[in-house]
């Protein structure tokens, strides 16, 4: 379903994002992260916009510390992208719209005129 964000937990992120067929951002975040908030509204429309070329996934890490730190998220907000199972980009902080978008250029088709 593209164009909404999905949530993933600790047992269903093997086959939500690493055996996705397609490159997955995930939000690492938390409900008391202020920046992981303000960056909420621009994956939404990231996701809408670009829904079929990249899924956008959300990983509360309060519910689900396990795979927060065997991927060693420090701190939040923090995006990875996986591909075929591995991290192939990082993102950490909280970015406007358009620089997320320039982040994510090798995956999706670059940022809408």
């Amino acid at each position: 379903m593209a164009g909404t964000l999905k949530n993933v937990t600790d047992a269903d992120f093997e086959t939500e994002v690493l055996k996705s067929t397609k490159p997955v951002l995930v939000d690492f975040w938390a409900e008391w992260c202020g920046p992981c908030r303000q960056i909420a509204p621009s994956l939404e429309a990231i996701a809408a916009e670009y829904g079929d070329q990249i899924e956008i996934v959300k990983l509360n890490i309060d519910q689900n510390p396990g795979t927060a730190a065997k991927y060693g998220v420090m701190s939040i907000p923090t995006l990875n992208v996986y591909q075929g199972g591995e991290v192939v980009k990082t993102i950490v902080g909280a970015k406007p719209k358009a620089a997320i978008l320039r982040d994510l250029s090798d995956f999706v088709g670059g940022p809408a005129a």
